[in-house]
């Protein structure tokens, strides 16, 4: 149990300090990018539930990749 409260502080630690570092090299953490594109995920996501009742498990073709990771972190302006 402690091995796993040692594993998440120092996951917030290196996550902190990660943000400090892109913001002394000039990049910024895109915080709305999650919000704006839920809708659009939500889209595709109710899309991939209507073919997968109608076609079943095996025949549903399904993208789940919604979010671009170059977006995410962005070149300050």
């Amino acid at each position: 149990m402690f091995s796993l409260l040692k594993l998440a502080i120092w996951i917030c630690g290196v996550a902190v300090v990660s943000y400090f570092v892109l913001n002394f090299f000039g990049f910024e953490v895109n915080r709305d990018y999650f919000n704006a594109s839920k809708v659009e995920c939500q889209k595709r996501l109710d899309e991939c539930k209507g073919k997968l009742i109608h076609n079943g498990v095996d025949g549903a073709k399904c993208d789940f990749n919604c979010a671009d990771p170059k977006l995410i972190i962005n070149k300050k302006k």
